[in-house]
C-alpha cells in the first residue's frame, strides 16, 4: 500500500513527526520533492534533529529510504546531514538516491542569493538554499542529471561549459559579480560523484516492484498545498509541486497506487516567508504563541526565522486539503492552544464587502479579511493523554468543529513533540 503525507498550509505542520512515526510500520519512505529549503523537525529516543534532504524514515533500521527523481539533491547537505547522523550514534541508513534525480550545484544557491540581494525591497523571502535556480533550469533542459556523473566525461563537460557560458552572462552583466570557473565546478562534480556513487540506482524500477511485493510505502512531502507553484499563493511560493498528485511523478510510480493521502493540519496557524497570511496575529499574542508553539517555539528548521503565526484558517485548509486530495487529516500541535482562554478559527473571508468561504486566487488574497468563531479553551495540559475520549471536552469540541468544517475525517492527533505523543481516532 502506498500512503502520501502531505501539507494542507505553508509548510511547517508537522509533516516530519508524523512520517517518524509510521515509519516504523513502513517498508519504504520516499522522498519525491523540494529540496534543502525547509526542514522536517524529529524528536525521538536519539534526539531532536533537523532533516533538510533526508527522508524522516532513516531512524527505522528496518526502512529503505529513497530521495525520488522530482527531489533538488544538495549533495553537500546531504553529505552533512548523513555526518550529522553518523555523529549522533544513529546506525547508516539504508538509502538509494534516484539516478534521474538532478543536482543542485552550487551556482544556484549564488544564483539565488544575487537575485534577493537585486530584488532588495521586493524580494520574495528566499530560503537562498538555490531552489527556483535549480527547477529553472531543470524545466529549461540545462540542469545535470545524477547519470550523467557515471557516463561519458566528455559528454559531461560539454554540458557544463554550456551551462557556465549561460551563467557567466548572467552574472557579469546583471549581477555585477565574479564569474564561475569551469574547472572549480567540475571537481566539485567529481567530488559529488565520490559520495553519491554508493547510493544511486534506478529508484522508480524499485518502488515499482515493492509495490508488486505490496510492500508498504510512504511518500514525504515537502512544504504544503498554499506553497505550491500552481495552487499556492503565487508568486510567494516554492518552485515545485507540493501537491500530493504529484508524488507519482517525483517517485517514478503510477497515480493509481497511492491509496491514502494523510494532510497534515496544524492545529494553528505557520508560516515562514513573504506572502499573504489571513489570519496573522501580531503584537504580544503573536510572540506568546511563537513562543510557544511547535516542539521549541516557532522557528524555521532551515532558517532559524522566527515564523509567522496566526489562528487556524479553514478557508485556505479546507482548499489545501482539496487540492491535495486528502482521504484524512493528522491534526498536530494541539497541545500547544492549551493556555488559551479562547481560541478562534477563521471560517470564512470577507472581500469587497462579501463574505466567502472558498479560498480566493492570490490576486485577491491581499483583500481579504478573516471572520472568526471563538472557542472556550481547555486550560490545561493534554500531553500525557493517549485515549481521544479522555480530551477535555473544549478541546474536543474543537477537533470535531474543524473535522465538520472541512469535511474530512481526523484520524490522528498529535498533542506533543515526541513520537509517542499520538492519539487515533
Amino acid at each position: 500500500m502506498v500512503t502520501a503525507i502531505v501539507g494542507a498550509n505553508w509548510g511547517d505542520e508537522g509533516k516530519g513527526k508524523i512520517t517518524d512515526h509510521l515509519s516504523n510500520t513502513s517498508d519504504i519512505v520516499v522522498r519525491f520533492q523540494g529540496g534543502s529549503n525547509a526542514g522536517h523537525t524529529i524528536i525521538n529516543e536519539y534526539g531532536k534533529f533537523a532533516l533538510h534532504l533526508l527522508p524522516s524514515g532513516v531512524f527505522c533500521k528496518n526502512v529503505t529510504n529513497v530521495i525520488g527523481n522530482g527531489v533538488a539533491v544538495n549533495v553537500d547537505e546531504l553529505d552533512k546531514e548523513l555526518k550529522m547522523l553518523k555523529d549522533s550514534g544513529i546506525p547508516d541508513p539504508n538509502l538509494i538516491i534516484s539516478d534521474r534525480a538532478q543536482i543542485l550545484m552550487p551556482y544556484h544557491i549564488l544564483l539565488d542569493i544575487y537575485e534577493e540581494e537585486r530584488l532588495s525591497s521586493k524580494k520574495f523571502g528566499s530560503t537562498k538554499s538555490g531552489i527556483a535556480p535549480f527547477y529553472s533550469d531543470k524545466f529549461a533542459k540545462i540542469g545535470i542529471q545524477i547519470n550523467e556523473l557515471f557516463a561519458n566525461a566528455e559528454n559531461l563537460k560539454q554540458h557544463l561549459k554550456n551551462i557556465i557560458e549561460v551563467k557567466n552572462v548572467l552574472i557579469r552583466h546583471l549581477y555585477k559579480k565574479e564569474e564561475i570557473r569551469f574547472e572549480e565546478v567540475f571537481d566539485k562534480l567529481m567530488y559529488y560523484k565520490e559520495i553519491l556513487t554508493p547510493f544511486v540506482q534506478d529508484t522508480s524500477n524499485f518502488l515499482q516492484n515493492a509495490i508488486k511485493d505490496n510492500k508498504k510505502i510512504l511518500l514525504e512531502g515537502q512544504l504544503g498545498a498554499l506553497k505550491d507553484t500552481d495552487f499556492g499563493i503565487y508568486p510567494m511560493v516554492t518552485s515545485s509541486n507540493t501537491i500530493a498528485g504529484y508524488a507519482s511523478v517525483g517517485a517514478g510510480i503510477p497515480p493509481y497506487e497511492i491509496k491514502e493521502i494523510i494532510a497534515v493540519v496544524k492545529a494553528y496557524s505557520s508560516c515562514v516567508g513573504t506572502g499573504d497570511f489571513v489570519s496573522e496575529l501580531f503584537g504580544d499574542e503573536a510572540d506568546t504563541l511563537r513562543k510557544l508553539g511547535g516542539d521549541c517555539g516557532e522557528y524555521g528548521a532551515t532558517t532559524g526565522r522566527p515564523r509567522r503565526v496566526g489562528w487556524l484558517d479553514l478557508v485556505a485548509t479546507k482548499y489545501g486539503c482539496k487540492m491535495q486530495g486528502a482521504t484524512c487529516i493528522a491534526f498536530t500541535v494541539l497541545d500547544v492552544l492549551g493556555y488559551l482562554d479562547e481560541i478562534k478559527i477563521c471560517t470564512g473571508y470577507e472581500i469587497n464587502g462579501k463574505v466567502t468561504n472558498k479560498f480566493p486566487t492570490p490576486s485577491k488574497l491581499s483583500q481579504s479579511k478573516p471572520i472568526y468563531e471563538v472557542f472556550k479553551g481547555w486550560k490545561c495540559d493534554i500531553r500525557e493523554i493517549s485515549n481521544y475520549n479522555d480530551l477535555p471536552y473544549e478541546c474536543k469540541k474543537y477537533i470535531e468543529f474543524v473535522e465538520n468544517q472541512i469535511g474530512i475525517p481526523i484520524k490522528i492527533i498529535s498533542n506533543g513533540p515526541s513520537r509517542q505523543s499520538i492519539i487515533y481516532r
